[in-house]
Protein backbone atom coordinates (compact mmCIF):
# COMPACT_ATOMS: atom_id res chain seq x y z
CA UNK A 1 0.00 0.00 0.00
CA UNK A 2 1.22 3.49 -0.85
CA UNK A 3 0.09 6.51 1.15
CA UNK A 4 0.79 10.06 0.00
CA UNK A 5 1.40 12.49 2.85
CA UNK A 6 1.21 16.26 2.56
CA UNK A 7 1.11 18.94 5.24
CA UNK A 8 0.95 22.68 5.01
CA UNK A 9 3.72 24.48 6.89
CA UNK A 10 1.57 25.08 9.96
CA UNK A 11 0.68 21.37 10.08
CA UNK A 12 4.03 19.66 9.42
CA UNK A 13 4.77 19.07 13.12
CA UNK A 14 1.28 17.62 13.52
CA UNK A 15 1.95 15.27 10.58
CA UNK A 16 5.21 14.04 12.11
CA UNK A 17 3.45 13.50 15.44
CA UNK A 18 0.68 11.57 13.68
CA UNK A 19 3.19 9.35 11.86
CA UNK A 20 5.07 8.68 15.10
CA UNK A 21 1.83 7.72 16.84
CA UNK A 22 1.07 5.29 14.00
CA UNK A 23 4.61 4.02 13.41
CA UNK A 24 3.71 0.45 14.41
CA UNK A 25 0.90 0.17 11.87
CA UNK A 26 2.96 1.80 9.12
CA UNK A 27 5.84 -0.61 9.67
CA UNK A 28 3.74 -3.73 10.32
CA UNK A 29 1.73 -3.21 7.14
CA UNK A 30 4.83 -2.28 5.09
CA UNK A 31 3.31 1.05 4.01
CA UNK A 32 5.22 2.99 1.34
CA UNK A 33 5.14 6.74 1.92
CA UNK A 34 5.44 9.38 -0.77
CA UNK A 35 5.24 13.07 -0.04
CA UNK A 36 5.73 16.58 -1.20
CA UNK A 37 9.28 17.81 -0.65
CA UNK A 38 9.20 19.75 2.59
CA UNK A 39 6.81 17.34 4.30
CA UNK A 40 9.12 14.52 3.23
CA UNK A 41 12.18 16.19 4.72
CA UNK A 42 10.39 16.62 8.07
CA UNK A 43 9.23 13.01 7.90
CA UNK A 44 12.76 11.74 7.23
CA UNK A 45 14.01 13.70 10.24
CA UNK A 46 11.60 11.61 12.34
CA UNK A 47 13.20 8.43 10.99
CA UNK A 48 10.72 7.45 8.28
CA UNK A 49 11.63 6.37 4.77
CA UNK A 50 9.72 8.46 2.26
CA UNK A 51 9.93 9.15 -1.45
CA UNK A 52 10.10 12.93 -1.74
CA UNK A 53 8.60 14.72 -4.73
CA UNK A 54 8.66 18.45 -5.40
CA UNK A 55 7.43 20.96 -2.84
CA UNK A 56 3.66 21.48 -3.11
CA UNK A 57 3.81 25.00 -4.56
CA UNK A 58 6.45 23.86 -7.06
CA UNK A 59 4.36 21.01 -8.43
CA UNK A 60 4.43 18.31 -5.74
CA UNK A 61 0.64 18.30 -5.36
CA UNK A 62 0.34 17.79 -9.11
CA UNK A 63 2.92 14.98 -9.02
CA UNK A 64 0.92 13.17 -6.35
CA UNK A 65 -2.28 13.69 -8.38
CA UNK A 66 -0.51 12.17 -11.36
CA UNK A 67 0.48 9.12 -9.31
CA UNK A 68 -3.14 8.77 -8.21
CA UNK A 69 -4.35 8.93 -11.82
CA UNK A 70 -1.80 6.25 -12.73
CA UNK A 71 -3.16 3.99 -9.99
CA UNK A 72 -0.04 4.19 -7.82
CA UNK A 73 -1.49 5.76 -4.64
CA UNK A 74 -3.98 4.04 -2.34
CA UNK A 75 -4.66 6.82 0.15
CA UNK A 76 -3.82 10.48 0.80
CA UNK A 77 -3.27 12.12 4.17
CA UNK A 78 -3.20 15.87 3.65
CA UNK A 79 -3.13 17.99 6.79
CA UNK A 80 -4.39 21.27 5.38
CA UNK A 81 -4.21 24.56 7.19
CA UNK A 82 -7.68 26.06 6.63
CA UNK A 83 -6.77 29.31 8.39
CA UNK A 84 -3.92 30.31 6.08
CA UNK A 85 -3.81 31.38 2.44
CA UNK A 86 -1.96 29.18 -0.03
CA UNK A 87 -0.79 30.48 -3.41
CA UNK A 88 -1.13 27.00 -4.91
CA UNK A 89 -4.79 26.59 -3.87
CA UNK A 90 -5.79 25.54 -7.42
CA UNK A 91 -3.34 22.62 -7.16
CA UNK A 92 -4.83 21.61 -3.82
CA UNK A 93 -8.35 21.58 -5.26
CA UNK A 94 -7.11 19.64 -8.28
CA UNK A 95 -5.55 17.00 -6.00
CA UNK A 96 -8.77 16.66 -4.02
CA UNK A 97 -10.79 16.40 -7.24
CA UNK A 98 -8.47 13.67 -8.57
CA UNK A 99 -8.97 11.74 -5.31
CA UNK A 100 -12.72 11.95 -5.84
CA UNK A 101 -12.52 11.00 -9.53
CA UNK A 102 -10.38 7.94 -8.77
CA UNK A 103 -12.17 7.01 -5.52
CA UNK A 104 -9.06 7.47 -3.37
CA UNK A 105 -9.67 8.14 0.33
CA UNK A 106 -8.26 11.46 1.52
CA UNK A 107 -7.96 12.56 5.13
CA UNK A 108 -7.53 16.26 5.72
CA UNK A 109 -7.23 16.17 9.49
CA UNK A 110 -5.80 13.87 12.20
CA UNK A 111 -9.21 12.55 13.28
CA UNK A 112 -10.02 11.18 9.83
CA UNK A 113 -6.45 9.98 9.27
CA UNK A 114 -6.65 8.13 12.58
CA UNK A 115 -9.75 6.27 11.40
CA UNK A 116 -7.85 5.30 8.25
CA UNK A 117 -4.99 3.91 10.36
CA UNK A 118 -7.40 1.88 12.50
CA UNK A 119 -8.90 0.38 9.35
CA UNK A 120 -5.45 -0.48 7.98
CA UNK A 121 -4.44 -2.07 11.30
CA UNK A 122 -7.48 -4.37 11.14
CA UNK A 123 -6.67 -5.66 7.64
Amino acid sequence: MTIAIIAHDGKKAEMVQFLNENREVLLAKNINLISTGNTGRKTETAGFTVEKLLSGPLGGDAQIASRIAEGNVDMVIFFRDPLDKHPHEPDIFMLMRICDVHDIPIATNPATAGLFMKAIAQQ
